[in-house]
């Protein structure tokens, strides 16, 4: 069975910023706001949110159908792509645009401020899917063309296909209404605290309105870990520390394959919030979103020693 993953493939200019984006701030004065970061840190990596996740799914030996637009540029990554198992048959290629671009700048305090191009994922078109809908157990829609994550959203709903609803950086591209369907239609809805903050702020929602619309609510917090809210309690697992910190871009949608992995192989939430975390950990170790591969023994024992209990082998 497969994972539909909805979301962008992009290229990822990423510079490191030695100082505090808050500090050049003065809130009192944001009217007024100009200000530059001299980054003496540049690299520039494949990435987007829905190649990352496909990407490390492939990684922990599960098959993901990923759904997404590149432009002009875009053959040479679904070439890496190919090559590493990954099929590109729902990849959609349009030569008159480039591929999506994100710009992400990082403060030493892992703080980011990120601006993306769309690019050719603008133009982009929701694939026929209908005569895959039985190798489909699960899905993710993740940030990209607002328009194309709806559609996702839509398309799982009508083929009752249990999804995860990652508005992430989007939350302020769709309307309210959107919001709601999203949320409502969903089997878990995933953000970060600033995104949970934005919509509880758009919805006028807590944690209590949430979990009458989605089965979960899992907010990342993280070098603080993880909060799930369900209608069985609250769990928070804390984070799965790195051994260094490189550049955080990614850890999030390594976070979201780890727990993809685990629900598809029917773990429990736990588990799967651990690995999860295991995973994201992975992903702040190196400079770009791609980890080249992992040793699954090793993921599992830094699962181990982190929480002291050991990580299901089933997957």
């Amino acid at each position: 069975m497969k994972i539909l993953v909805n979301g962008s493939t992009a290229y990822d200019v990423l510079l490191g910023y030695d100082g505090s984006f808050a500090d050049a701030i003065d809130p009192q004065a944001l009217d007024d706001l100009s200000v530059s970061f001299f980054s003496p840190h540049y690299a520039r990596h494949h990435g987007g949110t829905g190649a990352n996740i496909a990407w490390n799914l492939n990684l922990l030996g599960v098959d993901p159908m990923l759904v997404t637009t590149v432009g002009n540029d875009g053959t040479e990554y679904q070439i890496l792509l190919r090559d590493r198992g990954i099929s590109t048959d729902h990849i959609e290629q349009l030569d008159d645009a480039t591929t999506a671009t994100a710009i992400i700048g990082t403060d030493s305090r892992e703080r980011q401020i990120t601006f993306f191009h769309p690019g050719a994922d603008a133009h982009g078109s929701w694939p026929i899917l209908d005569d895959y809908r039985e190798e489909i157990n699960y899905a993710i829609i993740s940030p990209r063309n607002a328009v194309l994550m709806m559609e996702g959203v839509h398309w799982c709903a009508k083929m009752s296909i249990p999804f995860i609803f990652d508005p992430g950086q989007q939350i302020i591209a769709l309307s309210k209404d959107e919001l709601e369907f999203g949320i409502s239609n969903s089997e878990v809805l995933i953000v970060n605290e600033y995104e949970w903050g934005l919509i509880k702020d758009r919805l006028r929602i807590d944690e209590k309105g949430a979990l009458t619309r989605t089965s979960k609510l899992i907010v990342t917090r993280g070098a603080s870990g993880v909060t799930c809210f369900s209608d069985s309690g609250v769990d928070s697992i804390g984070p799965c520390t790195p051994e260094k910190v490189v550049n955080p871009t990614g850890a999030g949608d390594a976070f979201r394959a780890g727990l993809l992995a685990g629900m598809q192989a029917d773990w429990s939430l736990v588990d799967s919030l651990r690995l999860g975390n295991a995973m994201g950990s992975l992903a702040v170790e190196l400079e770009g979103t791609l980890i080249d591969h992992i040793d699954r023994d090793a993921v599992w024992s830094r699962a181990e020693m982190t929480y002291g209990e050991t990580l299901p082998t089933n997957m």
